[in-house]
């Protein structure tokens, strides 16, 4: 398992289709996954600070696990299975749940929860863009005129 972190959330012109981009902590290779619109906000929100008025789906579920005394210990990004990821929650005493990745990641990014994907992963559906000088919003918006969800088999936006 290599650790990633979140680039962000952008969104595929013209189709308006949410993509999270995550990339290897001590690499070069990005994981792209397109996602549903409310789970691109949940992480957005998170990530830009924003705090609405009632608690999102992903802050209640943070809330809920914390009543119940658990810890989650970590998100692992799996594999993908026709075309869709499949992501693990990690609890304490070896508790596992399947997640989504964008729920995972959601609420990874609520609770500092580090992200795994799965190296046989990266090698199947990472993309390697090289480090240069420009900044990773420059190198997002490049890959993204590169690349469409068919180039994954997720396509249909149900793969997050």
């Amino acid at each position: 398992m290599q650790e990633l972190r979140v680039v962000g959330v952008r969104v595929e012109l013209p189709g308006n289709q949410p993509i999270l981009l995550l990339k290897e902590a001590q690499g070069e290779r990005y994981l792209p996954i397109w996602i549903g619109a409310v789970e691109a906000a949940a992480i957005a929100f998170e990530q830009q600070g924003v705090r609405p008025a009632r608690p999102m789906t992903h802050d209640l579920l943070r809330e809920v696990v914390r009543a119940l005394g658990a810890t989650l210990e970590a998100v692992n990004i799996t594999e993908m299975r026709d075309g869709i990821y499949i992501a693990e929650l990690v609890f304490g005493d070896e508790r596992v749940v399947s997640a989504r990745p964008s729920d995972a990641v959601a609420l990874a990014v609520r609770t500092g929860a580090p992200i795994y994907g799965a190296e046989e992963l990266l090698d199947e559906v990472g993309i390697e863009i090289p480090d240069e000088q420009e900044d990773e919003v420059e190198k997002f918006r490049e890959f993204l005129d590169q690349i469409s969800p068919e180039d994954f088999g997720a396509g249909s936006g149900s793969g997050g």
